[in-house]
């Protein structure tokens, strides 16, 4: 049996772009996230993370945690406060 593909289309939806655009806090709070963590890579090659590093990783891992709440929360209205 074969399988039926979906049509790819060239370019997004509205539907698409509205839900990237809902997202987009989180997206850019993950960016950096990743961005804090390749810093401490480098910095072990060059005497290693300082306190520095280390808070603005924690910064950033709170900023995901508090933009993928909110997300959830705007996706969801049964989780609602």
């Amino acid at each position: 049996m074969r399988n039926q593909l979906a049509l790819i289309t060239a370019e997004p939806t509205a539907a698409d772009l509205a839900a990237i655009d809902a997202e987009w806090p989180l997206i850019a709070a993950e960016l950096d996230l990743l961005d804090a963590e390749i810093t401490l890579i480098y910095a072990e090659d060059h005497g290693g993370p300082t306190e520095l590093d280390w808070r603005r990783v924690r910064r950033a891992e709170a900023r995901v945690t508090r933009a993928a709440t909110d997300t959830a929360t705007r996706t969801d209205p049964h989780r609602a406060a």
